[in-house]
Formats: C-alpha cells, structure tokens, sequence
C-alpha cells in the first residue's frame, strides 16, 4: 500500500485500490481472490499536507456501470490535489481527466480534497469549492479570507468530462455528496464547510441551506449526512456537535426545521461529535465513533429521534464501524475489530478480532486505521496503514 487513507471499491470478483507512491497517484485492480494486481494505471502528483500527514487520496473511489452492452464500467478516481479521473475499470483505460483545483483556482484546504464522487444518471458531481482566481495568493489554509465563488459542487458529463453546471456558495468539506428523496423527487445533499445544503442535481441551482460549523478556522466537517425520510442528521467534533433537521421542499425553496440540536460549546453535553466516521443508522438508533481525538473519543448509541445517548463504550480511542445485519463490526484505529449487537441497551460486545497482531500468514494492521470496514458477500476488506487485509467471514448467526 501506498500514501493515502481511503479503502478501495469492489466490482465483481476486482478490488480498486486508489493509493499515491513516489509522486504519483494510482489506481490498481487487484484479484479479491487471490491479491494479484491486473493492472496498475497512475499520474503525476504535486502536492504536500499542510500539517504532515500523508500525501495521498482521503477518499474511495466511486463505480458506474456502463449501459451500452459492452460489460464494461467507468471508475472515477479524484485525487488530493483535486483531479479527477475517469477510467474503464475493465482495461484501465483513462477516459478523462479534469484538473478541478486548476480550473477552478481553489485555495489549498487543510488536508486537500478528501470528498468521493457521487454519479446522478449521466452525470459525476463532485464537491470543489473554487475561489475568484486573484485569491491564489492567499496562503494554504486560508479559507477565512476565501470569498466563494458559486462552485461548492460540480456537475460533469460521465462520458465526456465537460462540465454541465455548478452550483453553491460555500468551500469544500471533507464530507461526501448523497441524495435525498423529498415529495417524490430527488434532491443533491451537501455538507460542506460552513452549510448543509440542498441543490437541485438537475442544474445546481442552490435550494436552501442551513448553517453547521465550529467556530474555528481549523476546523473541519467531515461525516457523510445520515437521512431518515425527511430528516437529516449532521455532525462535526470542534464545537457545534450535532443536529437532526426535518427537511422539506416547496415551490424551490428548503425549510430546515429543528428536530434536536447540541448546544454549541458544551462538548460534555453533546449528543454526537463525529469527526471522520459516518455513523450508523438501525432501527431508530444511531452507532457512531464521537469525538475529535483519541482522549476524547468514545463509540455510543443515541436515539435518532431525540438525540438522548444510550449508552457509550470503547473509550479513548476513534473507531469506524460498518454493519451486518443486526451486528456491529467496530475497528478501532490501532487495528483490532470488536463485534457487537446493535441494541440500544447496552454496548453487547460478542468478540474482539486482534488484527493489530499478526497471525500466520496475516500481517498486522498498523494505526492508522481510519476507513470503515467493507462487507462484499462473505468477505470483509479492512484497511490499516499499509495493508488492505480481505478476510473471510464466518456464517452469520446472530443467536
């Protein structure tokens, strides 16, 4: 494994790992049987982070599948630096690319771009956050002094990498764009910097949006939305916690009404202050990772409804968590996996997996271990510092 912190896409029996080594950034289709790479594809890379972590892609690469009889299908890949890729995920083939940082004179983010494509129909949409071209100037990390330019989010043709519209007077996040289904239409979901936004994924024009953000300039958000129905809950770690809104739209214009809402500043007294993991949504009941550091941190339950917290576990230490059905798979960032039921009355631990060890012929997961857990059929991918490990899974039993 290369630089980066984004676990890879499966299509059929083919693992895509999307990783940077010695300057470049490259795509690579892997066996999921048997760990042999088909082929490898890659581009020059130029880029630093700002605060030393690795250089490298912070997201997962998105899968379309093609209609025109060929088998085939497009995979997009979009880099630190802001390029994105098409590629033919059977040949390796690049189809496009589209340097969007360049095009659309973006000031340096944090720990650059860290948001996956989101395919609506034909199109690609990506999350960019450009600014007026004479702002290039500004130092990297700047954003305080960055005035938006109208390219929060940006449309392009799959097959062509033309740009169709953009849309969103806000910066990029380290979220990643989702829909939503309000009244029978879909809907484009955005949580950027400063605002959760709707847009209209016909045309990007910008339909409503409510404000959710630290008081920090080096703050980030970074969770993907969590809808149920119409209501939408959003989090970040550094000061605002979390909020669930009920989301509705009329003759074009969004209403954002309060379900429940942290208070702004009182960490101790925050429902859910989720940084880089996506929680979890089951039965009315939310399972996620809540706060900014591993002193800080623990994973819990809380009720989606009220925002009342069930209970907490796994002190001290970040985790992200995927689920199989009832049962919650919970890696832990120095590498071990803890199993456990999905209820709301009590953290109900039914094994701990020590991946962070090595056994046989397995390597040990090294911190850190940042993505969540990837269930394909009766395997598992996880992902540490430089291992992506595909694991067996042993027959679902939940008795």
């Amino acid at each position: 494994m290369g630089d980066g912190y984004g676990i890879g896409v499966v299509r059929g029996e083919n693992y895509f790992q999307f990783d940077a080594t010695n300057d470049s950034e490259r795509l690579r289709k892997i066996d999921l049987a048997t760990g042999a790479v088909k082929w490898t594809r890659s581009y020059p890379l130029d880029y630093r982070d700002m605060y030393g972590y690795e250089t490298g892609p912070r997201c997962s690469p998105t899968i379309a599948e093609l209609d025109d009889g060929s088998g085939d299908a497009q995979i997009f890949t979009y880099g630190v630096a802001g390029q994105l890729t098409a590629w033919s995920c059977e040949s390796g083939d690049q189809l496009w690319t589209n340097l969007l940082n360049e095009k659309y004179d973006v000031v340096q983010n944090f720990f650059g771009v860290g948001s996956s494509p989101l395919i609506v129909g034909d199109q690609v949409i990506v999350m960019v956050g450009g600014s007026p071209d004479e702002q290039q100037a500004l130092a990297p990390g700047r954003l305080d002094r960055v005035v938006p330019e109208g390219t929060l989010m940006v449309s392009l043709d799959r097959s062509t990498g033309d740009v169709r519209w953009t849309g969103g007077d806000d910066l990029a996040s380290y979220s990643s764009p989702r829909t939503i289904t309000i009244g029978g239409k879909e809907y484009l979901l955005m949580f950027a910097r400063d605002h959760l936004w709707v847009l209209d994924p016909t045309d990007g024009e910008s339909l409503g949006k409510v404000y959710h953000r630290a008081d920090i300039l080096e703050s980030v958000n970074a969770m993907v939305p969590i809808v149920d129905g119409n209501r939408v809950l959003i989090s970040e770690c550094y000061d605002a916690g979390a909020a669930v809104y009920d989301i509705n739209v009329e003759n074009d214009r969004t209403t954002f009404e309060t379900v429940w809402k942290d208070p702004v500043g009182r960490r101790r007294s925050q429902a859910l202050r989720s940084h880089m993991s996506t929680p979890i949504l089951h039965d009315g009941y939310l399972y996620a990772c809540s706060g900014r550091n591993a002193p800080d941190s623990d994973f819990r339950c809380i009720d989606f409804a009220t925002g009342e917290v069930k209970w907490t576990a796994l002190d001290r230490r970040r985790s992200t968590a995927t689920r199989l059905g009832d049962v919650l798979l919970v890696l832990k960032e120095t590498g071990s996996l803890h199993i456990a039921r999905a209820t709301p009355d009590r953290f109900d631990e039914l094994a701990v997996w020590e991946l962070d060890f090595a056994a046989g012929d397995r390597p040990a997961l090294q911190f850190p271990c940042w993505s969540a857990p990837v269930i394909v059929g009766d395997r598992m991918l996880i992902r540490g510092d430089r291992t992506v490990l595909c694991l067996a899974l042993p027959e679902h039993n939940p008795s």
